[in-house]
């Protein structure tokens, strides 16, 4: 599984700095972000870890450029994606970030092919971009490309999803709890592919509740009430 050119020449895929969001209901206001920063370099896997309502998911949609922080930026690959129009953040996360949801990224009345041909238009032209055979060989499903998304088993759509967020070969990848619906022979095997990617020298950042995956990280970072404390 290779990771295609991209911008910036340092080290790292992912850096965020003192990040903060916070949400206004009625007179109260409730902090899900408190100043976290996190870096993460070529080649390593971070799993975040943390108690339901600690932010997780919160801090998973500011580094996606899904949500805007109220307080510091994100910059992926060398390109900020906080504080920019929706239409740009759109276009920067659909070429430079790879993105593994729990509730799936497979649209239902596409084939497991088309699926990946649809994720690699969104990011324009320009790049080399895999092709969804090779993508779905490398995830275990060569013989799976002609199929709907509601013909296959929990462990294939887990694997077909990850076929989709690395349809553009982007740099980093966000997943959010991505063996939650799995048993343990597909988790161990969406494992192996997390780190094959970290291998060739991509970033990833792992939201889950899973031992075995925070294991499998290079790194753990433990979100307690918006704030990165001691793993």
């Amino acid at each position: 599984m290779g990771v295609s050119d991209r911008a910036g020449d340092g080290g790292s895929v992912l850096e965020a700095r003192d990040l903060y969001r916070f949400y206004h209901a009625e007179d109260d206001e409730t902090f899900a972000l408190r100043g976290v920063s996190l870096i993460v370099e070529k080649g390593e896997i971070v799993a975040v870890i943390g108690p339901s309502g600690s932010g997780k998911s919160t801090l998973l949609t500011c580094l996606a450029g899904l949500d805007e922080p109220d307080g510091g930026h994100v910059v992926v690959a060398g390109q900020r994606i906080t504080r920019r129009p929706e239409a740009t953040r759109a276009q920067l996360r659909a070429r430079w970030i790879g993105m593994l949801l729990q509730s799936g990224n497979l649209l239902e009345h596409l084939t497991v092919a088309q699926n990946i041909r649809a994720a690699q238009s969104l990011a324009g032209t320009g790049g080399q971009r895999p092709e969804p055979g090779k993508l779905l060989a490398q995830v275990g499903l060569g013989h799976r490309a002609s199929a709907r998304p509601r013909t296959l088993s929990g462990g294939e759509a887990a694997r077909a999803g990850l076929a989709v967020a690395l349809a553009n070969d982007p740099p980093l990848l966000l997943a959010d709890e991505p063996t939650g619906e799995v048993d343990t022979d597909n988790e161990r095997a969406l494992l192996e592919l997390f780190r094959e990617r970290a291998e060739a020298g991509g970033g990833l950042v792992l939201v889950t509740h899973s031992e075995r995956v925070a294991d499998s990280a290079d790194r753990v970072l433990r979100l307690v009430d918006g704030r990165i404390v001691d793993a």
